[in-house]
């Protein structure tokens, strides 16, 4: 979710006539080139790849109410796996530059409120059922209605809570936050002191991105990540911390650099069991949520990308965007088929644009070189969330960018923003954080006899969160009955 450089594509078509991939892609109408496209495709791989590290490390972290994991290299195999597939069909069917991968926040929400509450199998049916719902609000239109029903504001809230939480998992997951049984319940390092290698580790990376980054580097996410696991894995060698200091994964060197990609995870999927297992309540919260994080943050990133590529029409069209919607939806239920969250469209394409990429054909490259990393899983494996976990902070303080869209002198949107954005991280929730936003925002307006401002969409969401709260006295309620 990086910054974009400024577009360089000519303003004059490629000389020459209409070659196959002219047609397929019409370079000619877009005033491109196969040469600008390809390196628009690469530049958008370098600025997101550091998602097939990066996701791995999120969902393996991460137990299911069973307390069983998902195996980091099988899950390096399905995030490179499901970026390649989606990001092609994106480009075929789209023709749009735009590569999809397993959004950040979305499997935040997979990892951290639904996998608590259930299995992973039944964890990815959700997945799977997000993106058919997607798919079925982009054909029939509803997406109108429901986009209407809640705030803008109340959007921006959620993007800015989801990057605090995000921030809040990577210093957690990283050692330089963490927890205690006594008051405070959160403090800095060990006992409010950063007192081991993996911190010093964690905050140079961090230093490091946080550098490039603001330089506008190319792949400045992925280089810091490369960059802090080459200081884990000296430091491990130098003075080896103990198991379990560096969290999930140890950076030892691997026997091996390439290795035949492990498809263990796809396919293992359970639709229904879900509703079953943490409650049908529960379960629709959750893919209420999903639908919500991954549906809104793809129209707003589509709609940023064709804006800035130059393919909005004059009343602010963008072309195929009932496919490209589709599409999305596709993908984020491919996502949890391989077991690698839903996917969806990812801003650093914008990077890319800005290399000259205005069709398809740039998603032709991006997707091969996301097919190529499926043979570097051991890699994947010497990555210690003191490495990745910077990226976390890096993309959340970009997700923060949003609050400065907020009216925060409306009394109507102040305070269910403040409870949307400050729960999310405070509860470990982002369930809680949007739930608890929209009630306020119902009641607020209840309050100040402005209920007809609420749109009627909204009141069945509102209703839904109300029994989500309340789901465990009326449990009890119904037992003593």
């Amino acid at each position: 979710m990086s910054e974009s450089p400024t577009a360089t594509a000519g303003d004059s078509p490629p000389p020459g006539g209409r070659g196959p991939l002219d047609r397929l892609f019409d370079l000619t109408g877009r005033r491109t080139s196969v040469a600008r496209e390809l390196r628009g495709g690469v530049t958008t791989f370098f600025a997101m790849a550091y998602i097939i590290l990066l996701n791995p490390i999120i969902l393996g972290g991460a137990k299911d109410v069973t307390g069983a994991t998902l195996s980091i290299p099988q899950l390096t195999t399905m995030t490179a796996l499901s970026a390649a597939v989606t990001t092609v069909i994106m480009g075929l069917a789209g023709n749009a530059p735009m590569a999809l991968a397993a959004g950040l926040g979305i499997n935040a929400v997979v990892a951290f409120q639904a996998a608590p509450v259930m299995t992973w199998p039944q964890a990815m049916g959700l997945v799977v059922i997000e993106g058919l719902v997607i798919i079925v609000l982009a054909l029939t239109g509803v997406r109108e209605r429901i986009m209407n029903a809640i705030p803008l504001a109340l959007k921006h809230a959620i993007a800015v809570g989801i990057g605090a939480f995000i921030a809040l998992v990577g210093l957690y997951d990283a050692g330089f936050v963490t927890s205690a049984a006594a008051s405070p319940p959160l403090m800095l390092g060990t006992g409010g002191h950063l007192e081991t290698w993996p911190s010093l580790v964690f905050a140079l990376t961090l230093v490091l991105m946080i550098v490039l980054f603001v330089r506008r580097v190319p792949g400045a996410i992925l280089i810091g990540i490369v960059a802090g696991t080459v200081a884990a894995v000296i430091v491990q060698e130098a003075v080896t911390v103990p198991r379990g200091g560096w969290g999930v994964v140890t950076p030892d060197m691997p026997d091996k650099l390439f290795a035949a990609p492990d498809f263990g995870l796809f396919g293992e999927v359970d639709l229904v069991g879900g509703f079953g297992r943490a409650g049908v309540i529960t379960a629709l919260v959750v893919l209420f949520t999903l639908v919500l994080s991954g549906f809104f943050d793809a129209m707003g990133t589509i709609l940023g990308i064709s804006d800035e590529a130059g393919l909005v029409g004059e009343h602010g069209e963008v072309p195929r965007l009932g496919r490209i919607l589709s599409v999305d939806g596709l993908s984020a239920a491919f996502g949890g088929l391989t077991s690698s969250s839903a996917n969806t469209v990812f801003v650093e394409s914008a990077a890319g644009v800005g290399e000259g990429a205005r069709t398809g054909l740039a998603n032709m490259a991006t997707g091969l070189l996301f097919a190529a990393t499926l043979f570097l899983t051991p890699l994947a494996a010497v990555v210690p969330a003191q490495a990745a976990a910077p990226a976390l902070i890096v993309v959340g303080a970009l997700m923060m960018t949003q609050v400065a869209k907020v009216d925060w002198d409306d009394l109507d949107i102040t305070i269910p923003a403040f409870l949307t954005i400050v729960l999310m991280p405070f509860t470990f929730s982002i369930t809680t954080g949007i739930g608890m936003g929209m009630v306020g925002y119902a009641v607020i307006k209840l309050a100040r006899g402005k209920a007809r401002e609420v749109s009627i969409w909204l009141w069945p969401v509102v209703a839904l969160f109300l029994v989500f709260f309340a789901i465990h006295p009326i449990e009890e309620w119904l037992d003593v009955r």
